[in-house]
């Protein structure tokens, strides 16, 4: 694998990574969107990566599809808010924040380290036009 190489794959990282970054600001974004109990509340997001060419090491990754999160929501009582039941109840997303801001630093740093990547790579090929040049 030369320098090429290298770019391809980290340029896979980043797009699976800004993907993932997409899937949890959006989870973050609609935590709070509340929903008669009878409707279906927001369901989390969850991207799932797969590897290309997996043991050959030339292949990088690509996004291998999404998941949904449960389906069931938390009910929570609010008998003041406009969409409640009889009851009292509003559903919200089952969405634990903690874990998504998780997810989100944890895509983030790998995001830039992808990017890291590229850059280190394109600053090796620049240099290596330059030793030819001499």
């Amino acid at each position: 694998m030369g320098i090429f190489g290298a770019i391809g794959i980290a340029g896979t990282g980043v797009t699976v990574y800004r993907k993932w970054i997409d899937a949890v600001s959006d989870n973050i974004a609609n935590i709070n969107d509340a929903v008669p109990t009878g409707a279906q509340a927001f369901r989390a997001r969850y991207v799932q990566a797969q590897a290309v060419n997996y043991g050959a090491g030339d292949g990088g990754v690509t996004i291998a599809g999404t998941a949904l999160g449960p389906a069931k929501g938390r009910l929570v009582y609010e008998p003041e808010n406009p969409i409640a039941d009889r009851e009292g109840y509003v559903q919200y997303p089952d969405i634990d924040l903690g874990s998504q801001m998780t997810q989100l630093m944890i895509a983030q740093r790998a995001y830039q380290a992808n990017l890291t990547v590229v850059d280190r790579a394109k600053d090796a090929y620049q240099a290596a036009l330059q030793v030819g040049k001499g």
